[in-house]
């Protein structure tokens, strides 16, 4: 049996031999505004050590899980803050030994929010909710909520601060979903003047309530006729813009980021349909008010079908914003390069393998 050091000196000479000595450069330096210097180093990948400590409030939803996945890849050591103990299981084994590091949380408490993003130098709010419930409304998420990490990463000196939003937060929306991303934006401004706003469109991939719930509940999308114009992304795109905020020293303001396209409700119905082979809903058009009236009803289950806020925003259009995407360093992709892998097993067993068709836009 060689002994751990025998095996490391072996390791050492085949990585030398094989000329993959990797030398520091200006490149593994980063400068953050407070002046702290972080200086990477290693083989790049999942066991580099990228220098950074992030924390991701949020880390168990739809978004956070991929981030955390991107900055474990980065050699990135990741405060996971989590709620519930079997909510955080699957985040373990996107880092290193030790580098998803999970901290027990809760959005009241300011002593765990305090010791879950002390030794960070840059934090992630990604906290967010499609719904009210009595223990948490919209307000109580986007606005309190995102104020009190904003204030208390302030506090502690954290450098860095990123902000998920959504491109459609407006303070005269209709929504009060919209409404309060908009309220939380101006308090997070308020506490922390130089933090990131991050404003991505709606997003898809997978679990997704996107096109995964277009293929369960298309009467849901068929709302205002299907005529509502949306901007979808893919939730890898976000993602990765994200994780490349990490290395950059600073970038205040505003981050808009929705999907290269305008697409309406109905061709994106169309496209489910034709990807899944299943034939369009014949379900009729519901009127707005009997819509919301079912909504209120299907909140009833512990896990709602749909809220009527999301009703409220079947018919407002994304808002026509250009694109941030280069100050992030990504190209975002088309709905239609990645509709088979999220809605395959939708298709029945004698139309799994048949090719993919893709409907006609129209502009």
């Amino acid at each position: 049996m060689l002994s751990a050091s025998h095996v490391l000196r072996v390791q050492r000479v085949a990585v030398s031999r094989g000329k993959m000595v990797f030398q520091r450069a200006l490149h593994d330096l980063v400068t953050l505004p407070d002046r702290k210097p972080i200086i990477s180093h290693g083989t790049p990948g999942y066991s580099a050590v990228s220098g950074h400590v992030a924390t991701v409030f949020g880390c168990t939803g739809f978004l956070g899980r991929y981030l955390v996945s991107k900055l474990g890849r980065m050699g990135t050591q990741v405060i996971v803050p989590y709620r519930e103990e079997d909510e955080k299981r699957h985040l373990k084994p996107m880092g290193d030994l030790g580098q998803i590091v999970p901290m027990e949380w809760d959005i009241r408490n300011e002593d765990q929010i305090t010791e879950c993003l002390r030794h960070s130098d840059i934090v992630y709010n990604l906290v967010g909710r499609e719904y009210e419930t009595k223990n948490f409304k919209y307000s109580d998420v986007h606005v309190t909520g995102a104020e009190r990490i904003a204030k208390i990463a302030s506090q502690a000196g954290v450098p860095r601060l990123v902000h998920v939003s959504h491109l459609n937060a407006s303070t005269s929306s209709t929504s009060h979903f919209y409404r309060t991303k908009a309220e939380g934006e101006e308090r997070v401004r308020d506490v922390f003047p130089s933090a990131t706003i991050v404003r991505p469109g709606s997003m898809y991939g997978c679990e997704d309530k996107f096109l995964n719930n277009m293929a369960s509940w298309p009467i849901w999308w068929k709302l205002n006729h299907g005529e509502t114009k949306i901007r979808p992304v893919h939730v890898m795109d976000v993602a990765q813009a994200l994780a490349n905020l990490m290395p950059i020293p600073q970038i205040a303001g505003t981050l808009s980021l929705p999907g290269p396209s305008t697409l309406t409700m109905e061709y994106l119905l169309d496209l489910v349909s034709s990807v899944t082979y299943i034939p369009p809903s014949s379900a009729p058009v519901l009127p707005k008010s009997i819509a919301l009236a079912l909504a209120k009803v299907a909140q009833a289950p512990w896990w709602p079908l749909i809220s009527p806020d999301e009703v409220e925003r079947r018919y407002l259009d994304d808002v026509d914003v250009p694109g941030d995407w280069n100050a992030v360093g990504v190209v975002p992709d088309e709905i239609e390069n990645h509709a088979i892998t999220y809605l395959r097993r939708y298709r029945s067993a004698e139309n799994f393998v048949r090719p993919v068709v893709l409907p006609a836009r129209f502009s």
